[in-house]
Formats: structure tokens, sequence, C-alpha cells
């Protein structure tokens, strides 16, 4: 008995492979993880990403227009919850999988998913990342950013501003039928210089028909591996940089068992956004 693996990749059925198609089957046949094509997102639904994307990235100004030191994260929560639901689309992190809120408001070593509170006050000198993910007409659309409160110390500002660098150098790394281990090792890399750890337990991943696709988009790794990036795709790229170890934990006191916390508690910054790959490169639908 011959034992053959089954294909990933398949030709639309009584239709001529196209270039795309060759390109894909090419890295298949060479060994390499490639996507369904489920994954590709027809032009109309890039569009509906788009429309919600543009939604996502308002919900963001509107933070920005607000955001100051003696608010309360619940504050944000409600400025948030506000502003998607006026422009008709829904907080898709409100009640995901047991999540309380609309938004994930994550302080200082608090790296993601934290909880809004009352009693969460910002305070002058902190770093915040605001995440939220929207849902319009059932498209996904997901970007995070981080705020400075007032002014802060110089190592914290760096680890903001380098955070940033990290989005921007994964999202030069991303080219069509590249891989995704090409944006992870171009992360690391540039985190490196700085003796600051990479999040190895989340990830970015794709998105847009549902709020977590694949691939997962690891920020640390090796050029020529993960899943092929091709055309039509659409995920997030999303480092999570620590200023100390990689290393993470669950806050033992969230009820909820979201909150993930640097294993020094050290701070943490984050940049999100998502992103469509073309045949030119990735395209931004919402920051």
């Amino acid at each position: 008995m011959v034992f053959k693996k089954k294909r990933v990749w398949h030709c639309l059925p009584g239709q001529e492979p196209t270039e795309l198609d060759k390109k894909v089957m090419y890295w298949e046949n060479k060994g390499k993880e490639v996507p369904s094509r489920d994954l590709i997102k027809t032009p109309e639904q890039i569009e509906g990403i788009r429309r919600s994307g543009v939604v996502n990235t308002g919900v963001l100004d509107e933070v920005a227009k607000h955001i100051h030191a003696g608010m309360s994260t619940l504050e944000i929560d409600q400025i948030c919850y506000d502003y998607c639901t006026s422009h008709g689309a829904i907080p898709a992190c409100l009640n995901y999988e047991g999540f309380p809120k609309s938004v994930c408001t994550s302080i200082n070593e608090v790296v993601c998913h934290g909880i809004p509170k009352e009693e969460d006050i910002l305070e002058e000198g902190d770093i915040v990342n605001v995440d939220f993910t929207t849902i319009l007409d059932g498209y996904y659309a997901d970007a995070s950013r981080m705020f400075i409160i007032g002014k802060t110390t110089p190592e914290k500002e760096q680890l903001v501003r380098v955070a940033k660098e990290c989005l921007e150098i994964g999202m030069e790394a991303a080219k069509p039928y590249s891989f995704v281990g090409d944006i992870g090792h171009a992360i690391q890399k540039h985190a490196d210089k700085y003796h600051y750890g990479i999040v190895r337990d989340l990830c970015g991943h794709g998105v847009g028909l549902k709020f977590h696709e694949k691939p997962d988009v690891m920020h640390y790794g090796h050029k020529g591996t993960g899943m092929l990036l091709v055309p039509g795709m659409v995920f997030t790229i999303e480092p999570m940089v620590n200023m100390g170890t990689w290393k993470v934990f669950i806050d033992a006191d969230d009820e909820y068992g979201w909150e993930v916390i640097t294993g020094d508690e050290k701070p943490s910054a984050q940049w999100e956004h998502t992103f469509v790959m073309t045949e030119h490169g990735v395209e931004i639908l919402t920051y």
C-alpha cells in the first residue's frame, strides 16, 4: 500500500490552473505549508473586511481623542462600545469565550487581554494597549494601539517605539509568496537589538470571516518556515514586545482567566494592524 499525503491546495474544478495555482502547488510540492483555498478572500469579502476596518480604525481614533490620566479603563470600554454600535457594528470581544467587555485595555506589565474595570485608573506615565475588534455585516477587523499617558520614562518610550518598529518591520517582511516565518524572523531580529523579549505564547492570526483563522502569525522564528503567504489572505501582525523576559503568565487574581502578565512584571508594548496580502505586498485594512 502506498501512503500519500492529502493535498491542501485544490484548483477550481473544470478550470485550467492559474499562475497563482501553479505558484502555490510548486511550494506544496516542495513540502512547504500552504493555505487552503478558503483562506483566500474574494474581492467582495476583502471589501467587507475593509468596511469593517474603517469602523475599527474609527473606534481607536475616538479613544485617542479622549484618553487621559484620571480616566478609568471602563470609560474606554464605553467609548469603544458607543462608537462601534453607533456605526452599525458589533464589538467582537464582548462575551467572546467569557470575556466580559468590548475592548482589551492592557496597562504596563499586562501584555494583552486586560479587562476594563472601574477601579483601573490611568496614571501619568502609564503605557496602555487598547485592542479592539469589529464585526460589521459579518466581517471582522482587528487592531490595537499603544497610548502613553502624559509623560513617561525614556525606557517606556523606547519600548513603545520599538514595538511599533517591530510591526512595521514585520509588515515589510510580508511579501507575496514569502512565509509567515519571514515576518517573525525580522521582528525578533529587531527586538533582539534592544534585548527585549518577544512573547511566544500568543501570536497574530488570520481574520476576516471569523475572529481567528489560520495562519498563526508567530513574531519570532526562522525564514522560510510557517505558511506560504498568498495574495488574498487577510491576517494580523501584532508583536507583543516585553522589556524583559518573553515569558508570561495568567493573572491568578483575574476571575475570568484572561489577563496575561509579563513573567518578570516589567512593561510590555504591542501594536496591531489587519492586512490583506496583494500581488505587490500588504495593504493595511485597519490600524
